[in-house]
């Protein structure tokens, strides 16, 4: 499973990429971390930019 990184590495106030929406623990240990938790990671991401970005929104 390929990493979520867009390369617009920022993180906010909160920690989070504003271009993938992981937080910076998610970030480091991407390498690390099995394709199950991988998946949850790329959910935590999707709820994360959801809520971040009205366009995205259901």
């Amino acid at each position: 499973m390929s990493s979520p990184c867009v390369s617009v590495c920022l993180l906010n106030s909160e920690d989070i990429c504003c271009g993938c929406y992981r937080n910076a623990d998610e970030i480091r240990q991407w390498t690390l971390l099995c394709d199950s938790e991988r998946r949850a990671v790329l959910q935590r991401a999707s709820q994360r930019a959801r809520k971040g970005n009205p366009f995205l929104a259901d």
